[in-house]
């Protein structure tokens, strides 16, 4: 198997916590419904921000949820945070610990977006639902008491990748204007051959097996696959705001990542990425338990710290 060529690359403590998540039923012999409820490793108790306020926006596809977190000592500037999942899983609530530990670090306002899932919402329904949330967080920049020139996108996994996306949106449709983007451990590219998909492609958590049954649900042909809007690596990037984007070693999404800062970087945008040595694609779960995770997070907020303020 690939992974006894290579286990001994993952952190010990991440290893228990990857042995954990094997032990569960695997995503290929799930359905959708069946794997919104698949149980999930304990994580870390969440953190207390200054307040969380739950709402509805306007959406595409009708009312779309979303939680307002307000650090103590905002600063007037904004996250706009979308959570992973393959955009077949995930939610509000699977956010919420990486929301308020976001909150804290940086300081800035951060809004979840509750966008619509696959396969009931197919491509490109979660991006035209990020793009109408960023475009209601600037439109109310005045009630939320932000600057709307100091907006950022961001997310986890998929929600990297809807990040990006809907950065590329707004260039194309000439706004709002993005400030930053903050990747962690992104979806950039959907049909990757990338070395790190068949180094890390079974016994490190997410498998390519995952990844081929997040596709499924997510696009319906070959062509949605290739758009970019979806394989956000085969996009022009020039004009995009500056990124910072985070990766685990032992993820088979790491390459496609460092490879979206990589680009930025070539077309004269600032970007940069930052591996974090032992770790697996969903690290950043577990603050309490791995260090790096934690560190992670204190990056990530003083790289939106130090772009928005």
């Amino acid at each position: 198997m690939v992974a006894s060529i290579a286990a001994d690359k993952l952190n010990p403590k991440a290893r228990a916590i990857v042995d954990q998540i094997s032990a569960l039923p695997q995503l290929p012999t799930l359905t959708p419904v069946e794997a919104r409820g698949r149980p999930a490793p304990l994580e870390a108790a969440p953190e207390a921000v200054g307040s969380v306020t739950a709402r509805t926006i306007p959406g595409p596809g009708g009312p779309m949820a979303i939680r307002i977190y307000r650090p103590k000592d905002a600063l007037r500037a904004a996250l706009v945070y979308f959570h992973g999942g393959g955009w077949v899983l995930g939610s509000l609530d699977s956010a919420d610990g990486s929301c308020r530990a976001l909150t804290n670090r940086s300081r800035c306002v951060v809004i979840s977006i509750d966008y619509r899932l696959a396969p009931e919402t197919k491509f490109p329904g979660a991006v035209d639902d990020a793009y109408a949330a960023l475009r209601w967080v600037a439109d109310n920049a005045t009630d939320l008491r932000i600057d709307p020139a100091r907006i950022a996108v961001g997310g986890a996994s998929a929600g990297g990748n809807l990040a990006a996306a809907v950065a590329l949106v707004a260039r194309e449709r000439g706004g709002p204007k993005i400030a930053f983007q903050l990747l962690t451990v992104p979806v950039t590219e959907l049909s990757s051959k990338a070395a790190s998909h068949r180094e890390f492609a079974e016994g490190y958590g997410l498998t390519s097996a995952d990844m081929t049954w997040y596709g499924t649900h997510y696009v319906r042909t070959a062509a949605d696959a290739d758009d970019p809007h979806a394989s956000v690596l085969r996009a022009d990037l020039r004009g995009l705001p500056p990124a910072f984007v985070i990766t685990a070693e032992c993820d088979p999404l790491r390459d496609d990542g460092e490879a979206y800062a990589d680009r930025l970087r070539a077309v004269g945008i600032r970007s940069s990425y930052k591996r974090y040595p032992g770790m697996f694609h969903g690290f950043m779960g577990f603050p309490a338990v791995l260090p790096e995770a934690a560190e992670a997070f204190e990056d990530a907020g003083a790289a939106l710290r130090e772009a928005l303020s």
